[in-house]
């Protein structure tokens, strides 16, 4: 008789699906935005207020390509209009052509941009030295439909600085006529927890002095957000944010976002997979004003907005918005292929009226590829104890599996670049 080995059973293993978008496409061009316009929630809630929700009978296509061959170009063209006759709007395009220094840094680039509408030429560039924290950049319109305004409504110039805990800049528009300088300014702070921020932005200019313009309480703002978590899509995070802007508008915000796992039982699957993990995120936005300015009937003093979304699986998503005229539910499902393809439909609700009118999007994308298709074998959601099983599988995510006590503990330097959370405040 011969002895026979043994071999322990793998460990349960849980699903990990892509999301939808990360990183988000706003994202690429960060380093164009203050930070203070970022931080605070406010690029999160963005995402989740905007994305995939269309306008009623309107419809959007984006196409998102690149090269085979050529890593370090890219090109976005997007369309967007009615979907019939009685609907107001034209027909609208854009496309974005883009070059990037490093294909996993998107800080240091130049994109050229064509659109139907104002300006029709735009040119964009940005350089960014993470040695020294230090980045450039520039925006100037090429052609425009008025031309004598090309400079003074356009032309931006900037300077800013990024550091762990530290973020400050400012921008000046060089051809302006107008008397202003800086066009903006802003500074952030971040200890542990809490980041504080105030911004300049001289849009009321005073008439008198340039004094005036500084001790001017309506061209400034101020933030305060308290978050916790990291900013990797893979880890649960909470943020709470509040600001007042140009001393005449108060905001309440609060961006949650949640890794959950759920059992499955996938008869497609391998018999080890037990379970998928699900993303959800909600979001919330209260603005009212807080000075003496008389609104009009149809714009009330106070708006409210809340927001939440579901990714049950690497195919499915599931998101509605409710705000205080209208409600919309959008549906979308994403096809892994290469290049992935998105298709989407919003049901909007006018609160007033009762009638419901549907928006269609459509996107198709091989810029931003899943980094983990596939399970990470071990996500482990039962038996964290068997992870030294592990040892010898290799993972295209890595050099070995990322497990869950790496997550609990905020290793993440076995995730690809887009899932890290920032080092910096850029």
């Amino acid at each position: 008789m011969g002895n026979f080995m043994t071999k322990e059973p793998p460990p349960p293993v849980v699903l990990v699906p892509p999301l939808f978008d990360f990183p988000p496409l706003s994202a690429r061009n960060r380093m164009l935005e203050p930070s203070y316009n970022l931080l605070f929630g406010k690029l999160a809630l963005k995402c989740l207020f905007e994305d995939y929700f269309e306008e009623a009978r309107q419809f959007s296509a984006k196409f998102l390509l690149k090269p085979m061959d050529d890593p370090h170009v890219d090109l976005v063209a997007s369309l967007s209009g009615a979907l019939d006759r009685k609907a107001e709007g034209d027909l609208v395009g854009n496309a974005l052509f883009r070059w990037q220094s490093d294909v996993d840094d998107p800080h240091t680039f130049v994109d050229l941009s064509v659109s139907t509408s104002n300006p029709v030429l735009l040119m964009r560039s940005s350089a960014y030295y993470p040695k020294y924290g230090i980045g450039a950049f520039a925006v100037y319109p090429l052609l425009s439909k008025k031309a004598e305004k090309l400079s003074d409504e356009y032309g931006v110039m900037g300077l800013r600085y990024g550091s762990t805990n530290l973020s400050l800049g400012a921008t000046v528009s060089p051809f302006t006529t107008k008397d202003e300088f800086p066009k903006s300014a802003w500074l952030v702070s971040k200890m542990g927890r809490l980041t504080v921020g105030v911004q300049y932005e001289p849009l009321l200019c005073a008439e008198n002095k340039d004094t005036a313009k500084y001790s001017d309480l309506r061209n400034w703002s101020c933030a305060a957000g308290y978050g916790v978590g990291s900013r990797s899509p893979l880890s649960p995070s909470f943020n709470f944010g509040l600001e007042l802007a140009r001393s005449s508008q108060f905001i309440a915000s609060f961006y949650q976002h949640v890794v959950v796992q759920r059992r499955v039982k996938n008869p497609f699957e391998e018999d080890e997979v037990v379970g998928i993990t699900n993303y959800i995120d909600l979001g919330f936005e209260l603005q009212t004003r807080v000075d003496d300015f008389k609104a009009s009937d149809n714009l009330p003093d106070s708006s409210l907005q809340m927001a939440a979304s579901w990714q049950a699986n690497k195919n499915f998503l599931l998101k509605g918005k409710v705000g205080a005229l209208s409600s919309t539910f959008t549906l979308a499902f994403k096809s892994w292929w290469k290049p992935s393809f998105a298709f989407n439909i919003s049901a909007t609700t006018n609160h007033s009226t009762r009638e419901t009118a549907y928006g269609f999007g459509l996107r198709v994308d091989n810029i931003r590829e899943a980094s983990y298709q596939r399970a990470d074998p071990n996500f482990v959601m039962l038996t964290p104890n068997k992870e030294h099983l592990a040892d010898g599988i290799v993972w295209k995510m890595g050099k070995r599996p990322m497990f869950q006590s790496d997550l609990d503990a905020e290793n993440f330097s076995e995730l690809p670049k887009e899932l890290r959370p920032p080092q910096k405040i850029l």
